[in-house]
């Protein structure tokens, strides 16, 4: 081989890269489009087999035969099934979801409203279902069999497994009506609701810009309780999976010949172990907090929380329509890029397809 003939390999390797970063970058924008457009499919299809007229939604049951028609063919529900869907579409493409018949509002502009609160609560959620899930995790698969472990497959099937809304109620009863621990029912307090100027709409964030300490306190004081449940739902999961994942990585033999190297055993538990479980971990907190995000409707409802889940509990409770397709397009639209970003993590991550790049 040739010093010219050696030269021109590494061109040729890097000239080879930048077509399949190509390919790679027009499989995934093909794969979010087609998915996004199932997702609105499917969404469309919801709001045409419920048994809810949405005309009598908008009219009421004591309207004329007349102003029914004129409402059914204002909406288009006179059209064929592929033009409402092309219609339906385009406005969702244009950021249009339609109008709330119980806010009167547009939905975007609901939405916009109540998701911050929402967003609030399921990332103080999954932070500490992270913090805690995790090292338990890892402990209950160093200590398999023994006392620790039990305890927290316990401790975990208990969140994993019972009602929420039981354990909000339970919560409320004990920590807030009788040990007066927390805040109750709600987001803050009437007195200090004005107190707060609203910027990104997340209180805690908010007031501690603005110098609202006190305010600051308030909003913790209401959010404590809920965040600690969810936290510990999401705990419970996670704790799990990392469980599995770690007795996978633990049973492999990179980990033998480590401790016969003589690597200490917190290195090869929290570094190597911990290290490429990490890589499916990643996408477990991302769904994780999907779901978290998608409302956490029965949590909501009990604490009295103006967030997603609650909008669309109250929509459904008033034949909202319009605004119960809307938010359940929101929460499709949040798993789908939580999956993807999980995803591009998971490529980061996994040194088997960086070596593959």
């Amino acid at each position: 081989m040739t010093p010219g003939t050696a030269r021109t390999k590494p061109a040729g390797r890097r000239g080879g890269a930048v077509p399949r970063l190509a390919v790679r970058g027009a499989r995934l924008v093909a794969t979010l489009a087609v998915t996004l457009l199932g997702l609105l499919f499917v969404t469309f299809l919801i709001g045409r087999v419920v048994p809810v007229d949405p005309v009598l939604a908008v009219v009421g049951d004591r309207a004329s035969q007349s102003t029914y028609d004129a409402a059914y063919i204002e909406l288009g529900l006179d059209k064929p099934l592929y033009q409402q869907f092309w219609i339906f579409l385009k406005n969702a493409l244009t950021g249009d979801l339609g109008t709330s018949i119980l806010t009167k509002k547009p939905i975007v502009e609901d939405i916009k409203r109540v998701f911050p609160a929402t967003l609030e609560l399921a990332t103080a959620g999954i932070l500490i279902g992270t913090v805690f899930g995790i090292p338990l995790g890892v402990l209950a698969a160093v200590r398999q069999g023994g006392i620790a472990d039990q305890m927290i497959r316990v401790f975990g099937l208990i969140g994993y497994s019972a009602p929420i809304f039981w354990l909000g109620l339970l919560g409320l009863l004990v920590f807030y009506a009788k040990l007066d621990w927390v805040a109750g029912p709600g987001r803050i307090d009437i007195s200090y609701e004005y107190s707060i100027t609203p910027a990104t709409g997340l209180l805690l964030l908010d007031s501690a810009m603005q110098g609202q300490w006190d305010a600051f306190r308030n909003v913790l004081a209401h959010l404590a309780l809920p965040a600690l449940l969810l936290g510990y739902f999401s705990m419970a999961y996670i704790s799990r999976m990392t469980r599995s994942f770690m007795l996978n990585e633990l049973a492999q033999e990179y980990i033998i010949t480590a401790r016969v190297k003589g690597v200490s055993e917190t290195r090869i538990i929290w570094v190597h172990a911990l290290g490429n479980a990490a890589v499916p971990l990643v996408t477990v907190v991302a769904l994780s907090y999907a779901g978290l995000l998608e409302g956490s409707v029965l949590t909501e409802t009990v604490f009295a929380w103006p967030g997603l889940g609650q909008y669309l509990t109250n929509s459904l409770q008033n034949a909202d329509m319009n605004a119960v397709l809307g938010g359940t397009l929101v929460i499709g639209i949040i798993f789908v890029g939580l999956n993807l970003l999980s995803d591009l993590l998971y490529n980061l991550l996994d040194p088997r397809v960086r070596r593959r790049k």
